[in-house]
């Protein structure tokens, strides 16, 4: 099947906002799912197909999200399917309802993520359980997430001399692109002096290079092109979504595994397990990262967002930081990321952040993202990586 025969149309999006708001996830989504189909034009007894990403916060209804929220809108016979990869769930949702399109099983799906999150770190599931690799490095190591995001921002620091004030850049950048957008949660201008100043979590990052936990959800209307032809005139396409898995051998550290594969007797792939993410996006869709204009990428640090930028192709490694400094990657740059502000300005809603990207992206395509609107947007890629090697990238064209 050629890249193009393999093109979803984006009917609508929706989202609510990120913030603690001590409700139940499935009224998040529904509200975002009810957004989505008004930008659709469409009706909840439209929907053929309902995707949904799951969640572990928040009981059985968490782990069947397809179902749960197909039966907040009112049981309409529609087909569902559930999906969980961590904070890769939304694509492997979207995923799972391209291909149902693709096959010619249904004409137009919804895709819903929501979440609702405690206080504090994520934390493994209760009880004891020494054979879970997640349960492993809470418990015996001590390695809650920023721990992990710490090591990343340590190897950057030895192999390519990334500086404090380097990661503190990405925050200031992101707090900026994220003023005015209504979703974010923390909506505050930071300066570099006030993210340097703040409290140190995991040498060398500080508590405002960290990403919180946020309650948020996120939904978007796809559909054959077919369909969407009798709806609107030139919809955002998605052209490509990657989910790939590393290759052995794996040699780079990937949470919540602390070991790696030996590569003594068996050569290394051709390209490491985050970059192999965003390739596999770019074979599908025919095209290239020079043809990128704008990029939303999993900054769960202000330090892992200098990678991305490298794993997607916007640099070589080892260039990231001088990207960041000659205002690349901000508004008026050659590929703004994060124009929606990121994770540093919404916090994870696990389920709901890899649909979020692609709803911010569907936004700047159609230019309708308002004051942080990318100018002329016409390719835009995601990045967001799940535990337990799911990748995660989204191409989308108009």
């Amino acid at each position: 099947m050629s890249a193009k025969n393999k093109e979803v149309a984006i009917l609508g999006v929706g989202m609510h906002p990120w913030g603690k708001w001590g409700k139940n996830f499935v009224e998040y989504g529904i509200h975002a799912c009810r957004a989505a189909l008004k930008d659709a034009g469409l009706e909840w007894k439209d929907i053929q197909f309902c995707s949904g990403a799951d969640t572990m916060r928040n009981g059985y209804p968490g782990y069947v999200a397809g179902a749960t929220f197909a039966q907040a809108l009112g049981w309409n016979g529609a087909q569902v399917a559930s999906s969980y990869a961590a904070c890769a769930s939304g694509s492997t949702a979207l995923s799972t309802a391209r291909a149902q399109i693709l096959a010619g099983l249904c004409d137009v799906a919804l895709v819903v993520g929501a979440d609702t999150t405690p206080k504090g770190f994520l934390a493994p599931q209760a009880g004891d359980r020494p054979d879970d690799p997640d349960w492993l490095r809470f418990r015996l190591l001590g390695a809650t997430n920023p721990v992990y995001f710490a090591l990343y921002a340590q190897r950057r620091m030895a192999l390519y001399g990334a500086t404090h004030a380097d990661f503190a850049k990405v925050k200031v950048k992101n707090s900026r692109h994220g003023l005015t957008n209504p979703y974010a949660r923390y909506r505050k201008a930071f300066t570099e002096a006030e993210v340097l100043g703040s409290a140190m979590v995991a040498d060398p990052l500080r508590l405002f290079e960290i990403c919180a936990t946020s309650d948020g959800a996120a939904a978007i209307v796809i559909s054959s092109l077919e369909f969407a032809r009798k709806h609107t005139q030139n919809p955002v396409r998605i052209a490509a979504i990657s989910t790939v898995t590393p290759k052995y051998p794996n040699t780079i550290l990937e949470m919540p595994n602390f070991a790696t594969d030996s590569a003594v007797s068996v050569g290394l792939p051709d390209a490491n397990f985050r970059d192999s993410i965003a390739a596999a996006a770019y074979r599908e869709a025919g095209i290239g990262p020079e043809e990128v204009n704008v990029a939303e990428v999993y900054d769960l640090s202000s330090a892992l967002e200098l990678d991305w930028y490298e794993h997607i192709g916007l640099c070589k490694p080892g260039e990231a930081e001088r990207l960041l400094n000659d205002g690349v990657t901000t508004f008026g740059g050659r590929v703004p990321v994060n124009p929606s502000g990121g994770l540093a300005c919404f916090g994870e809603a696990v389920p709901a952040q890899a649909l979020a990207q692609v709803c911010e992206l569907t936004w700047h395509l159609r230019g309708q993202a308002g004051e942080r609107q990318v100018q002329d947007a016409k390719v835009g890629i995601t990045a967001n990586q799940g535990l337990f090697g799911h990748g995660s990238s989204v191409i989308v064209k108009r």
